[in-house]
């Protein structure tokens, strides 16, 4: 701000500095009058604003008379930093960047207005009067920057901290918990729980910009997941009524995802849960798939080992049997449980003739006798042949 070509005698100096507090008071009023968003700074507030003001214009007479000394700077730093200080409350205060922007240049020109005034009637000459107006006006712009960046800094600030906040709440939302202290934990977040979510559980390579195509109230769970450590995925809890969840499968269809079933917000970690089992024994395909789709595999695979022991008592009676006509009897055993023994279907399915599985299943039912007209049988056989359960 140092400019050895502007020299203000010291008579005019003193003058400007007796007219400090009435300079200030002018320039406050006027973005107090002027911008909306201060109309309510009036009474006690709006004096603070008036000590700002002060503040900020007694470093600038503090500059300009310092302007012949190789020391011209030193006033600045400390003002700069108050600016960088009131663009921080200011975002805290809820007013905005061009609110902020609007009152400097309201009160630069109402000072300027004030002082100018002085100026004259202190006798300055009009080059001096010139170079003065161009040192204070490039001096409110140093100070405003000062304040966008302080502005900038605490909203990119508050913008990380609600993401921590969101993120955290997500993992809790994973291992559950109180209602109450879900919902606290949401408001602390300033998010506002839809009725419910579904988990939709992708690929990090896959989930590039796939928030903003769904929900931007999804809440996202980067990192390492519970179930799939060592792997790159990335999970977000979507609001989801029956509608929404439709609409979401056809927007990711082409994601390499899962995504599990609407669940309320509360207990959005059962639907996790879901995704998370469908992810481990989901059909190759690169694409989104539903959990629900694998509702038959994720039943009878609850258990692995249960299903193997009920898969070994249900096939006991061709234990007798070679390994091959063994593998074949039970091709047919199964498709005559699917097919409710329709004869031609079920050749239609193994791809034989009809007579073939007259054949087989008369092999069948001498091995079984009376146990497959039993329905206990029939329901056990159903469970261990089920498709994705072996066989």
């Amino acid at each position: 701000m140092s400019d050895s070509s502007l020299t203000v005698p010291d008579a005019v100096m003193e003058t400007l500095r007796a007219e400090l507090p009435t300079v200030a008071r002018s320039a406050a009023s006027a973005v107090i009058d002027e911008v909306p968003a201060y109309n309510e700074m009036r009474g006690p507030e709006g004096a603070t604003l008036d000590r700002q003001v002060e503040l900020a214009l007694k470093g600038f007479l503090l500059i300009a008379s310092g302007s012949r000394s190789d020391d011209a700077a030193a006033p600045l730093q400390p003002v700069l930093d108050a600016a960088f200080a009131l663009g921080r409350g200011e975002f805290r205060n809820g007013r905005t960047m061009d609110v902020l922007l609007s009152a400097y240049r309201i009160g630069a020109r109402a000072s300027w207005r004030e002082w100018s005034r002085v100026s004259i009637r202190a006798g300055i000459g009009i080059d001096l009067l010139s170079r003065f107006a161009e040192l204070i006006f490039a001096y409110i712009d140093e100070l405003s920057a000062s304040s966008v960046a302080g502005y900038t800094f605490e909203r990119e600030s508050s913008e990380r901290s609600r993401t921590r906040r969101l993120e955290e709440l997500g993992r809790k939302l994973l291992t559950g918990g109180p209602v109450e202290a879900l919902q606290a934990d949401a408001d602390r977040a300033g998010w506002d729980p839809p009725e419910n979510l579904c988990a939709v559980l992708m690929r990090a390579s896959s989930a590039q910009g796939v928030r903003s195509k769904i929900d931007n109230r999804s809440l996202v769970v980067p990192g390492e997941l519970p179930g799939l450590e060592g792997e790159d995925f990335l999970l977000l809890l979507v609001p989801a009524t029956a509608a929404e969840r439709s609409r979401i499968k056809e927007t990711l269809e082409d994601r390499d995802g899962v995504i599990g079933p609407s669940r309320p917000w509360h207990e959005a970690g059962s639907s996790y849960t879901r995704a998370l089992k469908a992810q481990k024994i989901r059909r190759p395909g690169g694409r989104l798939l539903d959990a629900n789709d694998f509702l038959i595999e994720l039943v009878v695979g609850a258990d692995a080992e249960a299903l193997d022991d009920l898969r070994r008592s249900v096939l006991s009676p061709l234990d007798a049997v070679r390994a091959t006509t063994r593998e074949k009897l039970v091709d047919t055993l199964r498709a005559w449980l699917l097919h409710q023994g329709r004869r031609e279907e079920i050749a239609s399915a193994l791809h034989i003739h009809p007579q073939t599985v007259r054949y087989r299943m008369g092999q069948i039912r001498d091995l079984y006798g009376d146990r497959l007209d039993d329905p206990s049988t029939i329901l056990a056989a159903t469970v261990a042949l089920a498709e994705g359960s072996g066989g």
